[in-house]
């Protein structure tokens, strides 16, 4: 299973509030081609693990994502451009 920090919660929050004020929205795990991980705007879909925060959908992750995503680990980093969010494995 995919562990989200509270500080990657909040974080994830924070760039969902900056991108819409679309309460059925939140930000969707993707695996791009390169086989990073990246984040897009989305709804909800049948399936999906929903990581709510503070009464937000934070992160949507699809069902046949949830396998390749089991044992991470999601949380912020602070760098001089401001905080970031990190993958690392359990």
């Amino acid at each position: 299973m995919l562990t989200v920090t509270e500080d990657a919660k909040q974080l994830l929050k924070e760039t969902l509030l900056a991108h819409t004020d679309d309460s059925e929205s939140g930000l969707r795990l993707t695996l791009e081609p390169s086989g990073r991980l990246g984040l897009v705007l989305s709804g909800e879909g049948y399936g999906d693990q929903v990581i709510e925060h503070e009464g937000a959908k934070v992160l949507l992750v699809a069902s046949e994502l949830a396998p390749v995503v089991d044992g991470i680990t999601l949380d912020v980093q602070d760098t001089a451009d401001g905080p970031k969010l990190v993958v690392s494995k359990e």
